[in-house]
């Protein structure tokens, strides 16, 4: 009888403890998996793959920025103060177009969205129109409504002790700023020597591919825009091609990808611009940045000043893609690809290293 109490007293000890740490994590949320930030906290979003779609189910905004990488840097209140909304961000590293379609359907559960900026990566277009999650590791207890799964989250060592006070410290302590969710430029270093050091140009080029190598691909993926868009004609979406420096052109012409890449960027302006609702940019010809290496880390990674910048230009005619100016444009694109990004190459010649 001894033995048996003392087992006793131990389950309910430890079911107390486990039960305890399950309503820490419930109240302080730092995934907001259940709800927004407990009043006197802010909202510190660092693990957007853990954060991103509990942010988009719980919190109040009527504006997404959408996009992979290259848009972490974006401060929400930039766009705030341009549109006149409350935004927020929905990344997705290394994502197709299919991932950032399935956020901003989760945005539109609860959700009325006045705007949308969305990020198109040109080799995304390219890509399989099918969501990433799954297989690049993402916690998908945190993704679907299944409660029974949450014991993942709710019994997480590492959301106890290291994930909840993070978020407490960095209310409470210093000057966080919400708006900068998901950002890494401070801790990255910019510039011509940086960004060379971290590209390896190819030694071999690949033959140049058909325009329309990726065209199911792409296909597919302006299918589940369009989905989108027609979806939601209260929504202005206002897409954009992001300024990748000229070492991504290098990139693409090494791997034969030019023309392919170039034809869908086209194709998929050409069926989006038709929208009353849309509203469409492209950066990646934009020579002042692009030829400057020290605008950047690596070939696509540029800093927070060009983030900056892309903002204060939406809305500009001078970057604007409509169905007027589109076969213009896309001149002047594939001029720049073939022609001016290949001479300024040439300028850099032996500070680009080669894979070995």
């Amino acid at each position: 009888m001894k033995y048996k109490k003392l087992l006793l007293n131990s389950i309910i000890t430890l079911a107390s403890l486990l039960l305890l740490a399950a309503l820490v994590v419930y109240i302080f949320d730092p995934f907001f998996h259940y709800h927004k930030p407990l009043p006197g906290l802010k909202a510190v979003l660092t693990d957007k793959e853990y954060q991103c779609v509990g942010t988009l189910r719980n919190f109040d905004y009527d504006c997404v920025i959408a996009g992979s990488s290259v848009c972490e840097n974006y401060n929400n209140y930039w766009f705030d103060a341009k549109y006149d909304v409350t935004s927020i961000k929905a990344i997705k590293s290394y994502g197709g177009i299919a991932d950032l379609v399935y956020y901003l359907d989760v945005a539109y559960e609860n959700h009325n969205l006045k705007r949308v900026v969305f990020n198109i990566d040109p080799a995304k277009l390219a890509a399989p129109s099918s969501t990433t999650f799954e297989e690049s590791g993402c916690p998908m207890y945190l993704f679907d409504n299944n409660p029974f799964n949450d014991i993942e989250y709710l019994l997480n060592k590492d959301v106890l002790f290291e994930k909840i006070p993070y978020m407490i410290s960095k209310s409470l302590i210093g000057d966080y700023d919400e708006g900068n969710s998901y950002n890494w430029a401070q801790w990255k270093s910019f510039g011509e020597s940086e960004t060379l050091s971290h590209y390896y140009s190819s030694k071999d080029i690949l033959e140049m591919k058909d325009a329309d190598y990726y065209a199911d691909n792409c296909e597919a993926n302006i299918d589940l825009l369009e989905e989108l868009i027609q979806s939601h004609p209260e929504t202005e979406f206002i897409f954009f091609y992001p300024p990748y420096s000229v070492l991504w052109f290098d990139r693409i012409y090494k791997s034969g990808d030019t023309q392919a890449y170039l034809y869908n960027m086209k194709a998929c302006a050409e069926r989006l611009v038709t929208y009353s609702n849309v509203a469409m940019y492209s950066f990646i010809s934009d020579e002042a940045i692009t030829t400057d290496l020290n605008n950047y880390m690596d070939d696509v990674h540029f800093s927070d000043d060009i983030n900056y910048y892309v903002v204060t230009k939406l809305g500009e005619l001078e970057y604007q893609i409509n169905s007027d100016n589109l076969d213009s444009r896309f001149d002047d694109i594939y001029r720049y690809a073939t022609q001016t990004a290949v001479s300024k190459l040439n300028e850099y010649g032996a500070m680009i290293q080669q894979e070995q």
